[in-house]
């Protein structure tokens, strides 16, 4: 399978071959709501020194954002689910931590949510390899809607995996690991955006699951996103979704990020206890359709 460019539309749902397929919105605040199954006996809201830097469970400044996922084991019931406690995620754009580069970064032998927290521009590799992903975690549903209005914008589903044969010497093996969407102008304009994510974790149990989301303008830092996913039971399935509010963005911005597609660009960084394991990209247009 051949790397992207993939263009994904916002008009409709669509259906891709590729788990990369399968992303979350960052946009300039978010709040987040997830509940679900975890066998963490802790169902409150955690106290402050979850991330670096963001808020503490009791005070989440600007950002109103709630976390939920909703899991179930595989093969066991899903209506016996525990409650999961309930953490907070906002933006680390201001966390002052010390500025590091990527040539720094891929010099070391494990990567930590405070080394990409200091990353000023995007990055031009991938800082972990697929086969560090020893979690199989997997992302297989993706859709995306307008808070304001409740429509749709789009929906995708990672199709059942083939036992295809065939010569697999010339597969990428970044394939999968980048998506290119393609918006509208209107998209910049949208309030609230919910997204809903479906993934699942192989045999290893999850500790500290963590996604660090930072996009880009050009070389300018736009906003970053610190999520605290807490724990995942082996071989279950998780759902949450996110909704994020942002302020309107400025004309003049919008009309840059409008006549320069694809320079808007975004490193989405997963842990699990601290340390790196999947490393996803992407860039954007504003300038499609009508």
């Amino acid at each position: 399978m051949n790397c992207w460019p993939l263009k994904v539309e916002c008009s409709k749902p669509t259906q891709l071959e590729s788990e990369e397929t399968i992303r979350r919105w960052g946009l300039e605040r978010g709040r987040e709501i997830y509940s679900g199954n975890s066998q963490d006996p802790s169902c409150s809201k955690k106290s402050g020194g979850v991330n670096p830097g963001s808020c503490s469970s009791g005070d989440t400044g600007n950002s109103d954002n709630h976390h939920s996922i909703r899991g179930s084991k595989a093969n066991s019931n899903p209506d016996l689910s525990e409650a999961m406690r309930v953490k907070k995620g906002c933006n680390t754009t201001d966390v002052g931590v010390p500025v590091t580069t990527e040539e720094e970064l891929l010099a070391n032998e494990t990567i930590s949510p405070e080394d990409v927290l200091g990353l000023q521009k995007i990055t031009e590799n991938y800082l972990c390899s697929p086969e560090d992903n020893v979690y199989n975690i997997d992302f297989t549903r993706f859709k995306i809607r307008d808070m304001e209005t409740g429509t749709v914008l789009f929906e995708i589903t990672k199709p059942p995996a083939t036992d295809k044969g065939g010569d697999k010497r010339d597969v990428d093996p970044n394939a999968g690991r980048f998506v290119r969407y393609q918006f509208t102008p209107a998209f910049l304009r949208l309030r609230q955006v919910g997204a809903t994510v479906e993934f699942t974790v192989g045999d290893i149990p999850i500790n500290n699951f963590r996604m660090i989301e930072r996009h880009y303008f050009r070389e300018q830092l736009l906003k970053s996103f610190d999520f605290e996913f807490g724990f995942c039971i082996p071989s279950s399935k998780n759902t949450c979704e996110h909704i994020y509010e942002f302020p309107p963005l400025s004309e003049d911005l919008m009309r840059e990020m409008i006549l320069h597609p694809y320079e808007t660009q975004s490193d989405s960084f997963y842990f699990v206890d601290n340390k790196l394991v999947m490393h996803n990209k992407a860039d954007y247009s504003y300038s499609g359709g009508p």
